[in-house]
């Protein structure tokens, strides 16, 4: 039976057309995974439908209800026999990183709920034994986006998703330096060789796919310690020098740069920016 993903919303209309675009639709119209979108609404006391209220001590904002929340999630809890992993798109929850996705793409069923306005009422958080989950460090208007963000990085982890079965190993979070950490993906070039005067680095030419290897992982980790220092322990490490530069964008041995070459490569410089959260 292929997993399935109820995603509880205010707003479904959000969802069709990402859930059947891309490798996403494909997934979906293929069999490899279920996604039921659920208004909540549905599950609000007539006639107004209602689902928020003021907080209690002030301030500004509605907060979520628990009732209509909870007859929301009971309802399409009973839908399926398996018993669904709850988790609730907010800021305050844990980063949504790779491993966790990776975790979340072996699990049978998932339940996510959109959150909305101020917050939803903590002891409907914690009767429902939700999960937080947060895509980064930045308030977005509701949990929609997010929700499908986790439903797309799931989805292209299942078996059949991809054109490649090893496509989804490659990529940034997934490919791992000698200690373990995550490693952001190399560059990638494809043709024409010359494109306004900028030339692909010869050693992708070579033929040689030991020498590729190496450059691409050379690539993975110095693109990794400039841009995201924090996330592998290579950010202790000194700089390299000019010529091992020059040598990973050209392909080059190190030794024949030194010799041959008196400029020096263009300066990349580095970025510090910080994991994001939402």
């Amino acid at each position: 039976m292929a997993p399935r993903i109820d995603i509880l919303s205010l707003f479904p209309e959000v969802f069709p057309a990402a859930l059947s675009s891309s490798i996403l639709g494909r997934a979906i119209s293929d069999g490899l995974l279920s996604v039921h979108v659920h208004d909540i609404r549905q599950w609000a006391e007539l006639p107004h439908r209602k689902v928020d209220d003021r907080p209690f001590g002030g301030g500004p904002g509605m907060v979520f209800m628990c009732e209509p929340l909870a007859a929301a999630v009971e309802a399409v809890e009973a839908l399926d026999a398996r018993r669904a992993r709850r988790i609730l798109l907010a800021p305050a929850g844990q980063p949504m990183t790779q491993p966790l996705v990776n975790a979340l793409a072996s699990t049978e069923r998932l339940m996510l709920l959109c959150g909305h306005y101020e917050g939803v009422d903590q002891r409907a958080i914690d009767a429902l034994e939700f999960e937080e989950v947060s895509i980064g460090d930045f308030v977005v208007s509701g949990g929609e986006l997010p929700a499908l963000l986790l439903v797309d990085a799931v989805a292209r982890l299942l078996p059949g998703a991809l054109g490649h079965d090893a496509s989804a190993a490659e990529d940034s979070f997934s490919i791992t330096d000698d200690h373990g950490q995550p490693l952001l993906d190399c560059p990638h070039y494809t043709r024409p060789r010359v494109w306004r005067e900028r030339t692909v680095p010869e050693v992708l030419l070579s033929g040689d796919h030991q020498a590729i290897a190496s450059w691409r992982r050379s690539e993975s980790e110095h693109r990794t310690r400039t841009r995201r220092p924090d996330l592998v322990s290579l950010h202790g490490q000194p700089l390299e020098d000019e010529a091992s530069m020059l040598q990973r964008s050209t392909g080059l041995d190190a030794t024949a740069v030194r010799r041959s070459a008196p400029c020096c490569a263009g300066h990349m410089s580095a970025g510090t920016s910080r994991p994001q959260r939402n």
